[in-house]
């Protein structure tokens, strides 16, 4: 599928050479640059999305356009005859710019007298914040496809396939197999490579797993080397892997803000009273732990795990709490088992009792789209002492603004594995 139009989108940015912002010029291209230097190597999400101009006076609004493939012609036509012909089916994709940002205040006290300069720890601090905020805003669009593989779960040596997130224990990890998997239906989507080879995105806890596989080749025994994406460390299956902390990692909230779970106490099956924010239900679980509103909020509507002393699971789904009376109101009565005293309730969002679930993109040319950095507008913005309402030069500043925007073009053209990771079962959600 091709692209062929694209709406444009205005910045407006405010830069730190306006009024009342007295630094040299010297200063404000050092500092501009250490914001930009410090972001950058963040950014591995961006960096294999389509880019496009960002100029002034076209709009919020991005709009890509793009055309189905035709299908074989593969009817002989008859001679003299013209055939009926065909159609063309456009669709689009459209996608709202959004303005992202922040700020340290800094006081003449502080200036006068610390021993660090504190325009530059700001810089510093807030360049890398930066980095981390613009590459999750990508990072969770891509995080959102709809091509998903899991990673089965193993015992025994047998593998079980895994169809869902909460399925995910901590067997299943990330293989040689799963790439090889991925990259075959890639090639069976027709997606072009980024450069010479599809790319993946991959936390380092999972490339813990992968990196011991005997088809990996390290980047640096590449016979260019030189030619390496930033975070790249390796390749496997025609896939380059780029390394990122900030690869996405799905975990669910802890239940309440006494514990990670909750343990069960009754169960009913004909449960009466009112619930916050939800409808009560003729089904419900009673609790040991403490329920309060802002954690009650969070699990309505989500599905999570029941956990019983003989290792069975259910998926529950919860349509209102009453935080006074410790209860959970089911959508509908736990077909699995009889729930019992002693049951464990896990999040949802993560994998089986409540295990990490990090996704690996793995994904082909022309897959989504960014906003470029430098046309989108990274802007460092340094107030001096006296702006504004500060009649006694007491207070200024260092901040931070961006526009960003992504979207997820050709879902074909990426997929994402779910597995668990042998290094770190439990780390949190980012």
């Amino acid at each position: 599928m091709e692209k062929i139009r694209l709406q444009l989108f205005a910045v407006n940015t405010t830069q730190s050479a306006q009024a009342g912002n007295d630094l040299s010029a010297e200063m404000k291209t050092y500092y501009e640059k250490r914001l930009i230097d410090i972001a950058e190597p963040k950014l591995v999400h961006d960096q294999f999305g389509d880019k496009y101009p960002i100029p002034a006076g076209g709009g919020k609004t991005i709009e890509f356009r793009k055309y189905d493939s035709l299908e074989k012609a593969v009817s002989p036509i008859t001679e003299g005859v013209t055939p009926e012909g065909n159609s063309l089916n456009v669709s689009a994709v459209t996608e709202t710019v959004m303005q992202y940002g922040d700020w340290v205040q800094l006081s003449d006290m502080l200036e006068m007298s610390a021993v660090d300069n504190n325009v530059l720890q700001a810089t510093r601090l807030l360049g890398a914040q930066a980095g981390r905020t613009l590459d999750s805003i990508t990072r969770d669009v891509l995080a959102g496809g709809t091509n998903v593989i899991y990673a089965p779960s193993v015992a025994d040596g047998e593998a079980t396939p895994v169809t869902s997130r909460l399925d995910i224990d901590g067997t299943c990890k990330l293989t040689a197999d799963l790439i090889f998997r991925a990259a075959a239906q890639l090639k069976g989507m027709n997606a072009d490579p980024i450069d010479d080879k599809y790319v993946a995105i991959v936390h380092p806890y999972v490339a813990y797993d992968l990196m011991r596989s005997e088809e990996w080749i390290d980047a640096h025994k590449y016979a260019t080397p030189e030619n390496i994406y930033a975070g790249e460390i390796g390749k496997l299956a025609g896939i380059r892997f780029v390394e990122s902390s900030e690869a996405k990692i799905f975990r669910g909230e802890d239940l309440s803000s006494a514990s990670r779970t909750l343990s069960v106490s009754d169960y009913s099956a004909s449960a009466s009273g009112s619930a916050n924010a939800g409808e009560a239900s003729a089904f419900a679980l009673t609790v040991t732990q403490p329920l309060d509103v802002t954690h009650a909020n969070k699990m309505i509507g989500q599905t999570m795990l029941l956990k019983n002393a003989s290792g069975q699971y259910a998926k529950i789904t919860v349509k209102g709490v009453n935080t006074a009376n410790r209860q959970l109101f089911l959508n509908a009565a736990v077909s699995a088992f009889t729930p019992a005293d002693g049951d464990t309730v896990y999040p949802g969002v993560g994998g089986k009792d409540g295990v990490s679930v990090y996704a690996t993109i793995v994904l082909g040319a022309h897959a989504y789209a960014v906003t470029e950095l430098e046309g989108g507008g990274l802007t460092h913005i340094v107030k001096q002492l006296g702006y504004g309402d500060d009649p006694l030069n007491q207070r200024s500043s260092v901040g931070w603004k961006a526009t960003r925007c992504a979207s997820r073009l050709v879902e074909q053209y990426m997929v994402r594995i779910e597995s668990a990771s042998s290094y770190a079962l439990n780390a949190p959600a980012n």
